[in-house]
Formats: C-alpha cells, sequence, structure tokens
C-alpha cells in the first residue's frame, strides 16, 4: 500500500550560548521567513523554551522529503548555518518524524 502520507517533519532542539540568544533569533527569523516561502515547506515554526531562554526549537514540515533535501541547499539555510553554528552551547540535535494524519 502507498504511503498516503510522505511529508516528513522535524523537530530539532537547540541551545545557545547565554550571550547569543538575541542573534539566534534574528538569524532563526530570518531562515524561518524565507523557508516559508519555498513551495515544499508547509510550516516552519521557531520556538523558545519559556524557563530557559538559551533553549529553542524548530518544528518543520516539508511536503516530502526530497523538499526538505531542497531546503538544505538553499542560500537561506546556509546563512542561517553560517550564522549560527559557533552561537550554539552544544550541537543541535533533530528528530524526524513520518507524518501519519
Amino acid at each position: 500500500m502507498p504511503d498516503l502520507f510522505p511529508m516528513l517533519a522535524l523537530h530539532v532542539q537547540i541551545q545557545v550560548k547565554p550571550d547569543a540568544i538575541d542573534a539566534f533569533k534574528v538569524a532563526s527569523r530570518a531562515n524561518a521567513e524565507a523557508s516559508r516561502r519555498e513551495p515544499g515547506v508547509l510550516r516552519f515554526d521557531v520556538g523558545q523554551q519559556a524557563d530557559d531562554p538559551t533553549k529553542f526549537m524548530l518544528y518543520e514540515v516539508y511536503r516530502s522529503p526530497e523538499a526538505h533535501a531542497a531546503h538544505r541547499e538553499t542560500a537561506h539555510y546556509a546563512a542561517w548555518r553560517a550564522a549560527v553554528d559557533s552561537l550554539m552551547a552544544v550541537p543541535r540535535v533533530g528528530t524526524r518524524y513520518t507524518v501519519v494524519e
């Protein structure tokens, strides 16, 4: 039986250095806004943890795994990576989900 929901969802957990919160937010907002304009992106949210402002999450939903691969080739994603890599306190952790409903 073919997969009726080929969508891919990602939940990425990120912890930034305390003095990097504002810079991370600026870079992540720009990336999210550009990402939402991609044809394969259904959702792209950036959240900040309420009780620890150094912790963020990205919630991304793509039409397909191929759409996610295309996202990773965009100029705005490359700019985001370059801007935030040194701001992170620990490496980010991403979990992939297949949307089932």
